[in-house]
C-alpha cells in the first residue's frame, strides 16, 4: 500500500513542473503581438495615394462662347441717288481707320436744293429790309395825315372850310393807317419764314453731307452690299463695320461654377445704381479669354462687362459678357492672333482673392468618401464634406487633415481594414501643390 502511494505520489511531483511551463508560455504569449511571421499569408494590396495638400486656391469658373464686336455699325443711305465713289478698300475683312470717306453719292440734288433755300431766306430777308423801311415811312404819313385832320376839323366849326374837305382828309388818314397795319403784319409772318427756310436749309446741309459716309471708328468692313454707279434708295443698308478696339464673348458658364466664386466670402449687398459700375472690381473678380491653337493656348486680358440675361434652364448655365480691349493690336504672329468676329473661345472668370483648402483629386472622391490610409497600413474609409470641385480636384471642408494619405487609385473590392502596400505618386502630389501657384 505503501508503495503504491510514493508511485502515485511522484506522478504529482512530475506533473506541476510541466504545468508550470505550460502557463510560463501562455502568460508570454498573451502580453506579446503575434509575429509578423504569422501574418505572411495576409495578401497586400498594391495601391497609389497622395499626401493631402494644403494650397492657395484661386476659384475659377469657366464657360465658352464666340467673339462679337462690342459696336457694329450698318451703313444705311440717308438720301437716294448714285453712287459715284466707293474706297478701292472697302471690301469684307479690310481694316480702315476713323474718318476715311467710303461712300460718296451724287450731291447735284441736294447742293441744288441748297441753293435754292438759302436764295429763299436771301429774299426773305430783302423783303424784310423793304417792309420796316416803307413801315417807317407809313407811319410818318400816318402821324402828318391825323394832324391834318384835326386842323381841318377845328376849321370846318369855325365855318372857314367844307365838311367834305374833312371827309377827304379821314379817308387819306385810314388809307395810311391800313398801310401800316399791312406792312406790320407782313414783318409779323417773317420770323415763321425764316424758320422755315432756314430749316429748308439745315436738311438741304444735311442731305448734302449724306451724300459722302465716312469710318465712325476703326472698323473691319462686313456684308458689303454696294457697287460704283448703282442707285441707291433712302434706307438701304450698304455695308456694316464691325469695331476693332473692342470684341465681347458671351460665354454660358454654369452656374454651380459662378457659385464657387463666392463661397467663404463675406456677405455684402450692392447698391442697384452701382451694378453696371465697376461691378468686377466690386465682387473682386478677374477674366481671361483663351484660345486653343492646337500646340498652346493664347490668351488675353478681360474686363468683366455684365451678366447677360441669357439663362439655361436645361443646362442650368448663365451668359457673362466680358471684353477685350485693342484686340486687333495685340498680335503677335504665330502666337497670338486677333479675335476675329466668330472665333470660338474659352472664358475663365477667377476669384481675386485666394483662399487656403485642402484638395484631393476629383477622381479620389467616391460616393461622398476617401478611402485613405492609416498608420497600419491599413485601407480605411472616410466621409468628406466637399466645398466645391473645380477642373480636375475637389475642395475638401472637413472629414481629413493636411496630410492625410488618400487613395488614387481604383480599389475594387474596397474592404475596409484590408492592408496595403502603400506607393506615394510623387508626380500627382507635386502636381496637386502646384495648383495653386496656377491659380
Amino acid at each position: 500500500m505503501n508503495q503504491k502511494w510514493f508511485a502515485g505520489s511522484r506522478k504529482w511531483l512530475i506533473l506541476p513542473p510541466v504545468a508550470l511551463g505550460i502557463a510560463i508560455l501562455m502568460f508570454m504569449s498573451a502580453g506579446k503581438q503575434p509575429p509578423a511571421e504569422a501574418e505572411r499569408g495576409e495578401p497586400k494590396r498594391t495601391v497609389r495615394v497622395i499626401e493631402v495638400p494644403m494650397v492657395e486656391l484661386r476659384p475659377k469658373a469657366e464657360g465658352f462662347g464666340p467673339i462679337e464686336p462690342a459696336r457694329v455699325w450698318t451703313a444705311v443711305s440717308q438720301v437716294a441717288g448714285r453712287v459715284t465713289y466707293i474706297h478701292p478698300r472697302l471690301r469684307d475683312g479690310e481694316i480702315l481707320q476713323q474718318g476715311t470717306e467710303l461712300v460718296r453719292i451724287d450731291p447735284t440734288d441736294y447742293e441744288i436744293a441748297l441753293a435754292q433755300s438759302q436764295a429763299e431766306l436771301m429774299e426773305l430777308d430783302g423783303k424784310e429790309s423793304n417792309a420796316r423801311a416803307s413801315l417807317e415811312i407809313e407811319k410818318r404819313n400816318l402821324a402828318l395825315a391825323q394832324k391834318e385832320l384835326e386842323r381841318i376839323r377845328k376849321l370846318v366849326k369855325k365855318g372857314t372850310t367844307s365838311k367834305s374837305l374833312a371827309d377827304e382828309t379821314e379817308r387819306t388818314m385810314l388809307a395810311y393807317r391800313a398801310s401800316v397795319q399791312n406792312h406790320q403784319n407782313t414783318l409779323a409772318l417773317v420770323p415763321a419764314q425764316r424758320t422755315l427756310f432756314e430749316a429748308r436749309i439745315e436738311q438741304a446741309e444735311r442731305n448734302l453731307e449724306h451724300t459722302v459716309i465716312t469710318a465712325p471708328f476703326d472698323m473691319r468692313v462686313a456684308n458689303l452690299k454696294v457697287e460704283a454707279e448703282q442707285y441707291v434708295p433712302i434706307g438701304q443698308s450698304l455695308f456694316e463695320g464691325d469695331d476693332i478696339d473692342r470684341v465681347e464673348v458671351k460665354a454660358q458658364v454654369a452656374m454651380s461654377s459662378l457659385r464657387r466664386l463666392f463661397i467663404g466670402r463675406e456677405r455684402f449687398q450692392i447698391e442697384f445704381t452701382r451694378l453696371n459700375e465697376e461691378f468686377a472690381d466690386i465682387i473682386a473678380i478677374n477674366s481671361i479669354v483663351q484660345l486653343d491653337l492646337g500646340n498652346h493656348v493664347a490668351e488675353w486680358v478681360a474686363d468683366f462687362v455684365r451678366f447677360s440675361d441669357t439663362v439655361d434652364p436645361e443646362t442650368r448655365t448663365m451668359g457673362v459678357v466680358v471684353a477685350v480691349d485693342e484686340p486687333f493690336k495685340k498680335i503677335i504672329p504665330g502666337y497670338k492672333p486677333p479675335l476675329s468676329k466668330g472665333m470660338f473661345v474659352k472664358v475663365v472668370i477667377s476669384a481675386k482673392q485666394t483662399m487656403q483648402r485642402m484638395i484631393v483629386p476629383r477622381s479620389s472622391v467616391r460616393g461622398g468618401n476617401v478611402f485613405v490610409v492609416d498608420e497600419e497600413s491599413r485601407l480605411r474609409r472616410r466621409p468628406v464634406k466637399i466645398m466645391f470641385s473645380q477642373f480636375d480636384i475637389s475642395v475638401i471642408e472637413d472629414g481629413i487633415e493636411p496630410g492625410d494619405r488618400v487613395v488614387v487609385s481604383d480599389i475594387v473590392p474596397a474592404v475596409d481594414g484590408m492592408l496595403l502596400d502603400v506607393v506615394l505618386d510623387e508626380a500627382l502630389n507635386a502636381s496637386l501643390r502646384e495648383v495653386g501657384s496656377d491659380t
